[in-house]
Protein backbone atom coordinates (compact mmCIF):
# COMPACT_ATOMS: atom_id res chain seq x y z
CA UNK A 1 0.00 0.00 0.00
CA UNK A 2 2.67 2.34 1.02
CA UNK A 3 4.45 1.72 -3.02
CA UNK A 4 0.50 2.57 -4.21
CA UNK A 5 0.71 5.94 -2.19
CA UNK A 6 4.21 6.89 -2.63
CA UNK A 7 3.47 6.38 -6.82
CA UNK A 8 0.66 8.67 -6.71
CA UNK A 9 2.58 11.23 -4.73
CA UNK A 10 4.82 11.08 -7.96
CA UNK A 11 1.86 11.44 -9.69
CA UNK A 12 0.84 14.30 -8.70
CA UNK A 13 2.74 17.46 -10.09
CA UNK A 14 1.90 20.80 -10.77
CA UNK A 15 0.63 20.98 -13.92
CA UNK A 16 0.40 24.03 -15.67
CA UNK A 17 -1.46 23.35 -19.48
CA UNK A 18 -4.90 22.25 -18.68
CA UNK A 19 -8.17 22.03 -20.53
CA UNK A 20 -11.63 21.65 -20.02
CA UNK A 21 -12.17 17.87 -21.15
CA UNK A 22 -12.58 16.26 -17.96
CA UNK A 23 -12.34 11.95 -17.94
CA UNK A 24 -15.32 11.90 -14.88
CA UNK A 25 -18.19 13.57 -15.04
CA UNK A 26 -18.46 16.84 -13.05
CA UNK A 27 -20.56 15.63 -9.91
CA UNK A 28 -18.16 12.46 -9.33
CA UNK A 29 -15.53 14.95 -8.93
CA UNK A 30 -17.18 17.74 -7.17
CA UNK A 31 -17.56 14.39 -4.66
CA UNK A 32 -13.96 13.59 -5.07
CA UNK A 33 -13.14 17.01 -3.80
CA UNK A 34 -15.51 16.80 -0.89
CA UNK A 35 -14.21 13.68 0.42
CA UNK A 36 -10.59 14.54 -0.04
CA UNK A 37 -11.62 17.50 2.64
CA UNK A 38 -13.90 15.49 4.81
CA UNK A 39 -10.79 12.82 5.10
CA UNK A 40 -7.91 15.49 5.62
CA UNK A 41 -7.34 15.66 9.28
CA UNK A 42 -7.32 18.96 11.41
CA UNK A 43 -6.09 19.83 14.96
CA UNK A 44 -8.82 18.68 17.47
CA UNK A 45 -10.78 17.55 14.47
CA UNK A 46 -11.73 20.96 14.12
CA UNK A 47 -12.79 20.63 10.43
CA UNK A 48 -11.86 23.81 9.69
CA UNK A 49 -11.71 23.66 5.86
CA UNK A 50 -14.07 25.31 3.67
CA UNK A 51 -14.39 25.14 0.15
CA UNK A 52 -15.76 27.07 -2.49
CA UNK A 53 -15.72 24.47 -5.85
CA UNK A 54 -16.37 26.45 -9.13
CA UNK A 55 -17.08 25.35 -12.72
CA UNK A 56 -17.90 26.12 -16.37
CA UNK A 57 -18.51 30.00 -16.65
CA UNK A 58 -18.13 30.59 -12.63
CA UNK A 59 -14.44 29.31 -12.98
CA UNK A 60 -14.04 31.74 -15.63
CA UNK A 61 -15.30 34.40 -13.62
CA UNK A 62 -13.12 33.78 -10.86
CA UNK A 63 -10.08 34.24 -13.11
CA UNK A 64 -11.83 37.72 -14.30
CA UNK A 65 -12.26 39.52 -10.92
CA UNK A 66 -8.63 38.13 -11.17
CA UNK A 67 -8.09 40.07 -13.90
CA UNK A 68 -9.65 42.89 -12.76
CA UNK A 69 -7.91 43.51 -9.32
CA UNK A 70 -4.45 42.52 -11.35
CA UNK A 71 -4.58 44.78 -13.61
CA UNK A 72 -4.97 47.58 -11.08
CA UNK A 73 -1.80 47.45 -9.59
CA UNK A 74 0.41 45.43 -12.47
CA UNK A 75 2.52 47.74 -14.58
CA UNK A 76 0.70 48.72 -18.04
CA UNK A 77 4.15 47.49 -19.53
CA UNK A 78 4.00 43.87 -17.38
CA UNK A 79 0.49 43.28 -17.63
CA UNK A 80 -0.04 41.70 -21.11
CA UNK A 81 2.31 38.70 -19.35
CA UNK A 82 -0.02 38.51 -16.39
CA UNK A 83 -2.80 38.48 -18.18
CA UNK A 84 -2.02 36.04 -20.85
CA UNK A 85 -1.02 33.95 -17.61
CA UNK A 86 -4.35 34.03 -16.47
CA UNK A 87 -5.48 33.01 -19.86
CA UNK A 88 -3.93 30.03 -19.44
CA UNK A 89 -5.54 29.34 -15.73
CA UNK A 90 -9.14 30.20 -17.15
CA UNK A 91 -8.21 27.46 -19.88
CA UNK A 92 -8.99 24.79 -17.24
CA UNK A 93 -12.28 23.72 -16.40
CA UNK A 94 -12.70 24.39 -12.62
CA UNK A 95 -10.91 25.54 -9.57
CA UNK A 96 -11.41 24.50 -5.64
CA UNK A 97 -10.90 27.65 -3.71
CA UNK A 98 -10.00 26.75 -0.44
CA UNK A 99 -10.67 28.35 3.03
CA UNK A 100 -10.09 28.36 6.90
CA UNK A 101 -13.39 29.11 9.02
CA UNK A 102 -11.78 31.80 11.89
CA UNK A 103 -14.94 31.14 13.75
CA UNK A 104 -13.68 27.58 14.72
CA UNK A 105 -9.95 28.82 15.04
CA UNK A 106 -11.34 31.63 17.66
CA UNK A 107 -13.72 29.20 19.31
CA UNK A 108 -10.76 26.61 19.63
CA UNK A 109 -9.08 29.57 21.06
CA UNK A 110 -11.28 30.67 23.61
CA UNK A 111 -11.39 27.16 24.50
CA UNK A 112 -8.37 25.82 25.24
CA UNK A 113 -6.59 29.22 26.02
CA UNK A 114 -3.36 27.47 26.76
CA UNK A 115 -3.07 26.58 23.15
CA UNK A 116 -4.62 29.65 21.63
CA UNK A 117 -1.30 30.97 19.90
CA UNK A 118 -0.91 27.32 17.83
CA UNK A 119 -4.66 27.34 16.83
CA UNK A 120 -3.76 30.10 13.53
CA UNK A 121 -1.10 27.66 12.80
CA UNK A 122 -2.44 24.65 13.10
CA UNK A 123 -5.57 26.24 11.21
CA UNK A 124 -2.40 26.69 8.30
CA UNK A 125 -1.29 22.92 8.79
CA UNK A 126 -5.40 22.16 7.57
CA UNK A 127 -5.75 23.83 4.79
CA UNK A 128 -2.14 22.57 3.62
CA UNK A 129 -3.02 19.10 4.22
CA UNK A 130 -6.91 19.44 2.58
CA UNK A 131 -5.30 21.46 -0.43
CA UNK A 132 -2.68 18.20 -0.65
CA UNK A 133 -5.64 15.57 -0.07
CA UNK A 134 -7.53 17.23 -3.06
CA UNK A 135 -4.59 17.52 -4.94
CA UNK A 136 -3.65 13.87 -4.80
CA UNK A 137 -7.20 12.71 -5.65
CA UNK A 138 -7.62 14.41 -8.76
CA UNK A 139 -3.99 13.05 -9.51
CA UNK A 140 -5.45 9.90 -9.14
CA UNK A 141 -8.02 10.33 -11.26
CA UNK A 142 -6.21 11.65 -14.11
CA UNK A 143 -6.77 14.83 -13.70
CA UNK A 144 -3.90 17.65 -13.77
CA UNK A 145 -4.13 20.75 -11.14
CA UNK A 146 -2.04 23.44 -9.75
CA UNK A 147 -2.09 25.85 -7.04
CA UNK A 148 -2.38 29.74 -7.22
CA UNK A 149 -2.55 32.49 -4.22
CA UNK A 150 -3.65 35.65 -5.24
CA UNK A 151 -5.56 36.26 -2.04
CA UNK A 152 -6.16 38.82 -0.20
CA UNK A 153 -6.14 40.60 -3.42
CA UNK A 154 -9.39 38.86 -4.79
CA UNK A 155 -10.90 38.39 -1.62
CA UNK A 156 -13.72 40.90 -1.28
CA UNK A 157 -14.57 39.98 -4.65
CA UNK A 158 -14.92 36.31 -3.87
CA UNK A 159 -17.11 37.08 -0.97
CA UNK A 160 -19.39 39.24 -2.77
CA UNK A 161 -19.93 36.79 -6.14
CA UNK A 162 -20.19 33.39 -4.08
CA UNK A 163 -21.62 35.07 -0.70
CA UNK A 164 -19.04 33.91 0.74
CA UNK A 165 -19.28 34.70 4.62
CA UNK A 166 -16.90 37.27 6.09
CA UNK A 167 -15.39 34.51 8.52
CA UNK A 168 -14.20 32.13 5.90
CA UNK A 169 -10.05 33.33 5.30
CA UNK A 170 -9.44 32.72 1.23
CA UNK A 171 -6.15 30.69 1.56
CA UNK A 172 -5.43 29.33 -1.97
CA UNK A 173 -7.20 28.33 -4.92
CA UNK A 174 -6.55 25.34 -7.07
CA UNK A 175 -7.42 25.05 -11.03
CA UNK A 176 -7.87 21.46 -12.12
CA UNK A 177 -8.44 19.85 -15.46
CA UNK A 178 -7.58 17.71 -18.01
CA UNK A 179 -4.22 17.39 -18.61
CA UNK A 180 -2.85 18.99 -21.92
CA UNK A 181 1.07 18.40 -21.42
CA UNK A 182 2.71 17.24 -18.64
CA UNK A 183 5.00 18.66 -16.07
CA UNK A 184 8.89 18.85 -16.91
CA UNK A 185 11.08 16.96 -15.07
CA UNK A 186 11.70 17.50 -11.19
CA UNK A 187 14.99 18.22 -9.13
CA UNK A 188 15.38 17.59 -6.04
CA UNK A 189 17.86 19.05 -3.75
CA UNK A 190 20.80 16.65 -2.02
CA UNK A 191 19.43 14.33 0.75
CA UNK A 192 22.45 15.39 3.43
CA UNK A 193 21.14 18.87 3.02
CA UNK A 194 17.16 18.50 3.74
CA UNK A 195 17.23 15.08 6.02
CA UNK A 196 18.65 14.31 9.65
CA UNK A 197 18.58 10.46 10.62
CA UNK A 198 19.42 9.73 14.10
CA UNK A 199 19.57 6.26 15.29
Amino acid sequence: MSDNFLALAKQRRTIYALGKDLPLAEDVIIETIKEAIRQAPSAFNSQSSRALILLGKEHVQFWELTREQLRKIVPEESFKATSDKLDGFAAAAGSVLFFEDQDVVKGLQEQFAAYADNFPVWSEHSTGIAQYAVWLALAEKGIGANLQHYNPLVDADVQRTWGIPANWKLRGHMNFGSIVAPAGDKAFMDDAKRFVVAR
